[in-house]
């Protein structure tokens, strides 16, 4: 079987952690953010800096950052970057074993301060499902009498060895925005690392792989045609809070996504979910 217990950090952030014979996990209360998945006998799927402390108010630079209801940032000066959800609290809704799995639902109540941001009657949950690999979902509900757009994103940060070895595959036929030009057309299906990247990839097949020195991650994704690749190389590494100035040799973010033309947009009563599955190949 397994459990699953809620534990306290030593700086005082809640987490839910999860025991099973498929899987070891974490996941924080704080941005219902999951920062550590292990399948049995394999080695994790995702990667944390050294240099986060995690402390209450700060997203952990590292794991699964939920950036809604907006991604990247705001036009509007003062509002937080990738939205407030990434660093509000979440509760633990719903817990479900089922054949060794693990589903866990985290709900979101939107606070009087938050809804100086976002003043929408919407309802919003991110579900987990561990096992051999790791499923999770953004669930969007609509319950206004007026339709609803936002962006959203998985900022999912994969442990891949050496980036100077890391071949990315599955972008044939995509195009991206880089540093905020383009679109450019992708040229052919692989993407290697020489330099910061920060691509926004749209028209996106719903599989990539990450080649690695330790193995090939596979990362699909469900209702959504974007997702966003991003390294940050020497130079920015420097500039980044709560990041080792070589952390980006050890990591890279392919991130499940509805951004640009690929924005929810939400029927008034109407419903959306953006999922991302993760395995070793």
């Amino acid at each position: 079987m397994g459990s699953v217990t809620t534990k306290k950090h030593p700086n005082g952030l809640d987490y839910v952690e999860v025991n099973t014979d498929l899987c070891q996990a974490s996941i924080f209360l704080q941005g219902a953010q999951i920062d550590f998945f292990k399948p049995a006998n394999k080695a994790p799927l995702l990667w944390v800096s050294e240099a986060d402390d995690y402390q209450p108010g700060n997203g952990i630079r590292g794991g699964i950052p939920v950036c809604w209801p907006w991604f990247g940032a705001n036009p509007i000066e003062g509002y937080p970057q990738h939205g407030f959800a990434r660093t509000s609290i979440w509760s633990l809704a719903s817990v479900k074993m089922r054949n060794q799995l693990v589903d866990l639902i985290f709900t979101l109540k939107i606070t009087e301060e938050n809804k100086q941001y976002w003043p929408h009657d919407t309802e919003v949950s991110v579900l987990f499902t561990l096992g051999e690999s790791l499923s999770v979902s953004i669930v969007n509900k609509n319950n206004c009498d007026y339709p609803i757009n936002l962006t959203q994103a998985l900022h999912t940060y994969f442990p891949i060895e050496d980036i100077h070895h890391l071949k990315a595959t599955g972008f044939s036929g995509s195009k991206y925005i880089e540093f905020g030009k383009g679109p450019y057309q992708q040229d052919g299906d692989e993407v290697s690392f020489t330099r910061e990247t920060d691509r926004v990839y749209t028209d996106l097949a719903n599989k990539q792989l990450l080649h690695t020195p330790n193995g090939t991650i596979e990362v699909s994704r469900e209702n959504s045609l974007s997702a966003v690749l991003w390294n940050p190389w020497i130079d920015k590494s420097q500039r980044l809070s709560r990041f080792n100035d070589n952390d980006y040799l050890t990591m890279v973010c392919h991130e499940a996504a509805n951004v640009l033309e690929d924005e929810v947009q939400l029927a008034p009563g109407g419903s959306h979910t953006l999922t991302t599955h993760i395995r070793w190949a």
